[in-house]
């Protein structure tokens, strides 16, 4: 009978995240914004892995994620044509390396 433990682990992948966040006290944002976008590079071994474990970091931050969408592992976004810069590339092998998550990215949002 196999166990758990004998189950081979399937790799971590680095994925693709866009999050939109909402106002929170204390979550750093300008005074007058509304809300901000993120990218960001997340491990996991799978998509949804890599969505859990982010809001998780972004509401310890004390972050309001409201939205996430998700564009792919490196290698879907590869395959899909998109031209992935050296910068980025840094980025996406640092989430991997340290299995964690990375923002890239934040854009506050005024109206």
């Amino acid at each position: 009978m196999e166990t758990p433990t004998d189950k081979p682990k399937r790799p971590q992948q680095v994925y693709t995240l866009v999050v939109e966040v909402g106002r929170k006290a204390g979550d750093g944002l300008p005074d007058k914004a509304t809300g901000a976008g993120l990218v960001i590079y997340a491990s996991g071994v799978d998509e949804a892995e890599a969505v859990r474990e982010t809001v998780a970091i972004l509401k310890e931050a004390d972050l309001a994620p409201l939205e996430v969408t998700g564009h792919g592992s490196l290698e879907d976004r590869e395959k899909a044509g998109e031209d992935i810069d050296p910068e980025e590339r840094a980025l996406m092998d640092r989430a991997l390396a340290e299995n964690s998550v990375v923002v890239a990215e934040m854009t506050p949002f005024f109206d």
